[in-house]
């Protein structure tokens, strides 16, 4: 059930209600019986599990780490070293 916030205009007191939706309104402050006014609050939102980035959804089944992403071969050693003269 939502938590409503209710502020007296008499008092100024913040009052919190824990109230179905289908309720009512709270009208009257409980301390000193004057009207109240219903605030708008944030609620609050926890991002909590797995679920909110790329990285964690399921993979498809069939499929692993290794073949998902394919890796490059390694350059042969002359190529990869240019400034080293061959060796006739």
């Amino acid at each position: 059930m939502p938590i409503y916030e209710y502020q007296c205009e008499g008092c100024e007191r913040v009052h919190e209600a824990v109230q179905k939706m289908s309720d009512p309104p709270m009208e009257t402050c409980p301390d000193c019986g004057k009207k109240v006014n219903k605030l708008i609050s944030r609620s609050s939102f926890h991002l909590k599990g797995t679920g909110w980035y790329n990285t964690d959804y399921r993979k498809p089944k069939g499929t692993s780490s290794e073949t998902a992403t394919p890796k490059a071969e390694p350059a042969p050693a002359a190529a990869a070293n240019p400034s080293k003269p061959k060796a006739s």
